[in-house]
Order: structure tokens, then C-alpha cells, then sequence
């Protein structure tokens, strides 16, 4: 089964800090459910700090530090890797694994579970209810394992034992009978038959109701039922090769799209030895469709608007091979921005040879020519990118916990922050320069809305050349939207 990764060279997630011990995966997947549960951190950082832990490390200490927006994942650290590594490999992706289908799942899995209690059960017992849920759900909408008692008792079984382990002995019997009656539900499907098709299908696919009605609105019924479908469904890992005159692995497939592979499961170590040498990098095959509408020559100078985590800025770079890559970020305001800038750096300093590489720290809304002459750069650019922030509704088969904690209101303050962003961008592109603005969003709130609000506003100055819009269900890829608009 694949699994989610983030775009990187090198798992920076592996290093090692002391924490409390997680003895195996499963364990792992409670601790960070619980965890999860509490704290409603995001799915990720959680990841991270499993990752961390020195009980799951390989032996000898944790490898080298790196880019960090890669993780191991269960499609390729899989069985044919060897050692107290591949141990390591296998544990921390079936805890990713569990804990990524608990999070994806959560909403199915709490109606199996609703009703069932007198009370609400502690943090741990309702992590252990929810991971073995999933196993149970797993189990029964698989088309390769059947739904029977037989596999449903195994899951209970197992799950029991490990109570006892985890848990007190009067909670390991609670756990026995309630999830009896959970395999139950979940076997015969327990999803919502009656009432509107936005309840039914929400219910069935384990999204915010509000959120179905939003994308019927938008898709119609049969795009919306394929979008949640996709996202759903763990993702491969998908990763760039960087080197055009050096050979392609065999555990690297082709797809569609130049350039860039699908990872054969099993070669983890492989894959992590090209990350570090620079060879390979993860990446969705979506985020080339704004670098592509760029259309960059050798040579130019190209602004990265709003450049962390680095991976459009990477790609960019290798594209001219000789030119200039300017990189504004802001500064980091928290221990997240952080890693992303840290991430940033990382990736900056991956260039080709023949690209020099410029990072100004600062709100892109804040750059002025005047903070551009401090950097020793121009006051405006030929080629511009600004990939802003939104919604994530285009990835949220990548970032399960998205949709959880995504609200109705987030569209209309990200297309606020999103024509602010765009109209910074524009005051930094030369006339007659290109500037394409890009999301990892679906809504055309986010992105017809805004091009459209901008274009109106700049009283005949700019004009929009080209769109692409990517729809999961359709284009095979994450969604993401890219306009290209050109200064008169």
C-alpha cells in the first residue's frame, strides 16, 4: 500500500531526540492518536515527533539530517530492505499508516463507535477503539481481504492483547465488547441512508458535510463522489529525477509526466542514498503545472513570491541550470515556519552549480525595491511565481487531517490574504514579465475568483494568458490551480 509523503530530499524526521519509549508500530499509532485526540496538532508534526523517537531509530544512532520534507513511507520502506534499519522502516510505517487511516477515516469510525459507551472513554482507550476501528474498516472495504468473522475476530483479538498491555485489565474488557459491536457496523457499512446526498456521501467518506455540499455545488455529483474517493486512498510517492544524463533506477517507474517517477515499493535505502546526493527529490507531479506556465529561459533572473518549503524554487532552478533564484519567505514566526525554513534553506542550497541563489527574508507584502537593493537584486523581475497559501483542498489525499480542520470561513480569508499576495507579486514584475499565481486548492475562490479580482482592479495593466487547473479525479495528480498573466 503507498503511503503520504511531503516533497524533500532527505527524512529530517528521522533524527533522534529522547522521548518516551513506543515499543512497535501499533503502539506508535495509539501514541499518536492519543496524542492526536488531545491536542488536535497536525497530522504531520505528530508524524514528526513519532520519528523522532530514539526507541524506533535504527540502532547506531539516526541517519543524517536533511531536507525533512520526505517521509519514509510504508510503499517504500518496505520488506526488501534488511536490518535493525528495515525494523525501524517497518515500524514507523505501520504506525504512519494507522494513524494516517484513523485521522482519514475519523468521522466513520466514531459513528461505529457513537452509542456504544456510557461515557466518553479516557484519551488512550478512545486512541486504541479508533486504531483497531481502522483495522477493522480496513479489513472490511478491501477487496483483497474479505469481510468475514474470521478477520474481524483476529483484529478484536489482537487488539485485546495489546489493551492488556497498554491499558488497565477492566479497560481491556470494555475494549473486547465495544469493538464486537464496532466490526459489526463497520461490516454491514453503518454509512447514512437517508436524508440529502451531501449527509449520505459525507457520512460514506468521512468528510465535513459542509464542505460535500460546497463541492457538489461546485463539481456536480458524479466529480464529487470521484474527488472523495481520491482522496481517500493513501497516495504513491511520486519524486523527480534531477540528473537527465545519468541512468533511471529500475525501482523508479515512469508516469506521465517527464521527469518524474513513481517509487517502486521496497528500496527505502535506495531512495534515501539519491536524496542525499541531491539525485532525487519527492515530489507531486501537480506542482510542475505553474513552473511550466513560467516558461523559464537560461539565463533569467525568476522572483519565488513565497518560495518555503523550496520545491518549486529546486525545480525552477534546475530548469534554467544557469540564471538567478530569488527565494522570499518570511520569517520564522513559530517552531513549524521553522522547518519550513529550515527546509528552504536546505533545498536553496541543492542548486545547480550555475544558478546563484538569493534568500530575502521577509513578507513578499513588505518587499519593496528598496528592501530588494539591501539584497544587491533588482527592483523588478522578468519572471515571477508566487504560490500562495490556501485551503489544501487540491491535497488533502497528502494531508488527511486538512479536511478536520478546515473551516467554512478559511475560503474567504485566504482569498483575502491570496489578492494581497498577488498584487505584492505584481508590483515586482518588470513590464512585460510574466507572473503566474498558483494554488494547491480546487475552489475558485481561491483561484478563478482572485485572478479575476485582480485583473479587474489593475485597470487594463495586466492580462491573463493562460490557465490550468488540475482536478485529481481527472488529471491523475493532486489538485492545484495555475494562471499566467502578463504585465502590458
Amino acid at each position: 500500500m503507498s503511503r503520504d509523503v511531503k516533497q524533500g530530499f532527505l527524512d529530517h524526521l528521522e533524527r533522534a531526540r529522547p522521548r518516551k519509549a513506543v515499543s512497535d508500530g501499533w503502539a506508535g499509532a495509539v501514541e499518536l492518536t492519543e496524542r492526536w485526540l488531545v491536542k488536535r496538532d497536525r497530522a504531520d508534526s505528530l508524524l514528526e515527533q513519532l520519528a523522532e523517537s530514539a526507541s524506533l531509530a535504527p540502532r547506531g544512532g539516526p541517519p543524517p539530517a536533511g531536507d525533512g520534507a520526505s517521509q519514509p513511507t510504508e510503499a517504500v520502506a518496505g520488506s526488501q530492505a534488511s536490518g535493525s534499519g528495515s525494523n525501524w522502516a517497518h515500524e514507523r510505517a505501520r504506525a504512519q499508516q494507522l494513524f494516517y487511516g484513523v485521522v482519514r477515516w475519523w468521522s466513520r469510525l466514531e459513528a461505529a463507535r457513537q452509542g456504544l459507551m456510557a461515557r466518553a472513554p479516557r484519551p488512550r482507550v478512545h486512541a486504541v477503539l479508533l486504531v483497531a476501528g481502522f483495522e477493522l474498516l480496513d479489513a472490511a472495504t478491501r477487496e483483497s481481504v474479505p469481510a468475514s468473522t474470521g478477520t474481524a475476530a483476529k483484529v478484536v483479538h489482537y487488539a485485546v492483547e495489546r489493551s492488556k498491555q497498554l491499558l488497565s485489565a477492566a479497560e481491556a474488557g470494555f475494549v473486547n465488547a465495544v469493538l464486537r459491536r464496532m466490526a459489526e457496523r463497520l461490516k454491514s457499512g453503518g454509512t447514512k441512508l437517508s436524508g440529502d446526498e451531501a449527509g449520505r456521501l459525507a457520512a460514506e467518506f468521512a468528510h465535513p458535510e459542509w464542505l460535500v455540499q460546497r463541492w457538489l455545488a461546485q463539481f456536480g455529483s458524479e466529480a464529487t463522489r470521484r474527488l472523495l474517493e481520491w482522496n481517500q486512498q493513501p497516495a504513491p510517492v511520486y519524486a523527480r529525477w534531477r540528473r537527465p544524463a545519468l541512468p533511471v533506477p529500475d525501482f523508479l517507474k515512469p508516469t506521465p509526466w517527464p521527469t518524474f517517477f513513481e517509487v517502486i515499493p521496497g528500496h527505502w535505502a535506495e531512495v534515501r542514498q539519491l536524496m542525499a546526493e541531491g539525485t532525487l527529490y519527492v515530489q507531486d507531479p501537480a506542482t510542475r503545472l505553474c513552473v511550466d506556465l513560467l516558461a523559464l529561459q537560461p539565463g533569467e533572473t525568476v522572483l519565488d513570491g513565497c518560495a518555503a518549503p523550496g520545491g518549486k524554487s529546486v525545480l525552477m532552478a534546475d530548469l534554467l541550470q544557469h540564471g538567478r533564484v530569488v527565494a522570499v519567505e518570511r520569517p520564522a514566526a513559530s517552531a513549524g515556519a521553522g522547518e519550513r525554513l529550515a527546509r528552504l534553506k536546505d533545498n536553496l542550497s541543492r542548486a545547480p552549480s550555475g544558478v546563484h541563489v538569493a534568500l530575502v527574508l521577509s513578507d513578499l507584502r513588505q518587499v519593496t525595491p528598496a528592501v530588494l537593493k539591501q539584497h544587491k537584486l533588482p527592483a523588478a523581475f522578468k519572471a515571477v511565481l508566487v504560490d500562495v497559501p490556501c485551503t489544501n483542498t487540491g491535497v488533502m489525499r497528502h494531508r488527511v487531517d486538512a479536511k478536520w480542520r478546515l473551516r467554512e470561513g478559511d475560503f474567504a480569508k485566504h482569498a483575502a490574504q491570496q489578492y494581497e499576495l498577488l498584487r505584492a507579486a505584481a508590483r515586482l514584475t518588470a513590464p512585460g514579465g510574466r507572473l503566474v499565481y498558483s494554488t494547491c486548492s480546487l475552489d475558485s475562490e481561491e483561484n478563478e475568483a482572485v485572478v479575476q479580482r485582480f485583473t479587474r482592479g489593475a485597470g487594463g495593466a495586466w492580462r491573463l494568458e493562460r490557465s490550468v487547473l488540475a482536478r485529481p479525479w481527472i488529471d491523475g495528480c493532486d489538485g492545484a490551480g495555475s494562471f499566467l498573466l502578463r504585465r502590458q
